[in-house]
């Protein structure tokens, strides 16, 4: 269901939403880290832990594992160094300034309670985001013509419900109700012949779209200390559209771009499957793990600019992505658990289809953590994820477009995720 880029309650409530999004480059943009204590294990587990409320994301056939009403919340600060050095390649009209740290600091948060219906059933809210990338290189940067400011992001409401079919079987299953905000400020080319003389202007692009799909997911006791859980988040189709407005344009580009036409920027969060495995070696060890697939191959256009026909988007060429992660929990007292986990992504996209709009590539996680039981019905937990990107090359468009050619890589990319939580019986 569309929206217009009128301003509107709803697109207040979405700027709030946009300042509480996570960003990430791993296998995509779509973030395991969602201000829970899976920070502190690298997301091993996921689907298969089902120990607090926020198993109605995870894996909604969790939360017939949780004993009583609990809510689970938490806050996230993420700092990205994602900063691009330019190279010979890039065109010497475009300059030499890599945009400085495009992301820096951003704040992210997650809400999630549960409620039994009887002994055998749940059902659960949850309010997160776990899609979404936000990124400012400035105003003079060699990739202006491609991206300046830019903004796509995701904030979920997913109500959900569970049934204990057996002794060792869980079902669960609910609705991914999805506000996105697509936000992108590009420069345009006035003079191609010698941008030093002539101020560029600017395209903006602004849309929110409502997405809506499931999730779903099953829970398997094989024993009482063996658990596996396999979940479904299906695809959810933001389609974003604008028509662009234009500001500074010399002459011949304001005749050419007078009536530039409504440009088609949709695309698809993508479906993904996890399956985890949960295995307690005695009262104070315990090993997990996952496997999971997301499928990027139908991502969209989420690329914009103005090429000497006019205003353009571009399809971009992405791959589906693989995820492996291993972990464990140490209980030393009755009061702490301690968490360690490591997980790697792989590239949503090849070397040669790497874009300045969404440099994304493989990433390795490494996550620790820790909880302590205040009381009975109450846990405070602190967990940091530390994620290394590592260089990401981009060769990006042509000496001879409007735009020019982009060339370099973004050195010694990496993330840090720092997450407090808070569990709650009640």
């Amino acid at each position: 269901m569309k929206r217009s880029t009128r301003p509107t309650l709803a697109s207040a409530l979405l700027a709030g939403c946009a300042a509480l999004t996570n960003t990430a480059q791993a296998g995509g943009i779509i973030l395991y880290e969602i201000a829970t204590p899976d920070v502190g294990l690298a997301a091993a587990g996921y689907a298969a832990r089902a120990d607090d409320a926020s198993t109605v994301f995870k894996n909604p056939a969790g939360m017939s594992l949780l004993e009583g009403a609990q809510f689970q919340g938490g806050l996230q600060a993420l700092y990205g160094n994602i900063s691009f050095s330019p190279d010979a390649n890039t065109s010497p009209r475009l300059g030499a300034d890599g945009g400085g740290n495009a992301v820096g600091w951003l704040p992210g948060g997650n809400m999630s309670v549960v409620v039994p219906l009887g002994e055998r059933w749940r059902v659960g809210l949850s309010a997160l985001s776990y899609f979404g990338l936000a990124e400012d290189y400035g105003d003079d940067w060699v990739g202006r013509y491609y991206v300046q400011q830019s903004a796509l992001l995701g904030m979920s409401v997913l109500p959900s419900v569970s049934v204990q079919a057996t002794e060792w079987l869980s079902l669960g299953a609910g609705m991914n109700a999805m506000c996105g905000f697509l936000g992108t400020d590009v420069a345009v080319n006035n003079s191609p012949i010698d941008l030093r003389d002539t101020p560029d202007g600017r395209m903006e692009l602004k849309d929110q779209a409502w997405g809506f799909g499931a999730n779903a997911g099953v829970l398997i006791k094989a024993g009482e200390k063996t658990r596996v859980g396999v979940s479904y988040l299906s695809p959810v189709e933001l389609d974003f559209a604008d028509t662009p407005s234009f500001t500074g344009l010399g002459p011949i580009l304001e005749r050419v771009l007078a009536d530039p036409g409504r440009l088609d920027l949709g695309v698809t969060v993508p479906q993904s499957v996890m399956v985890s495995a949960y295995h307690a070696l005695d009262e104070r060890w315990a090993l997990m793990g996952n496997v999971g697939w997301q499928n990027w191959e139908q991502f969209g256009q989420v690329q914009a600019g103005v090429e000497s026909g006019g205003a353009t988007t571009l399809e971009l060429e992405y791959k589906d992505t693989w995820h492996g992660a291993l972990g464990a929990q140490f209980k030393p007292s009755d009061k702490w658990l301690l968490s360690a986990g490591a997980a790697y992504d792989s590239a949503a996209v090849d070397d040669e289809n790497r874009t300045v709009t969404l440099p994304m590539g493989a990433a390795w996680r490494f996550g620790f953590g820790a909880q302590y039981q205040i009381s009975k019905s109450l846990n405070l937990g602190l967990a940091q994820t530390f994620m290394w990107l590592g260089d990401l090359g981009v060769d990006q468009g042509s000496d001879l477009s409007l735009r020019g050619r982009v060339s370099g890589s973004y050195d010694d990319s990496w993330f840090s995720i720092t997450s407090l939580n808070l569990t709650w019986v009640f």
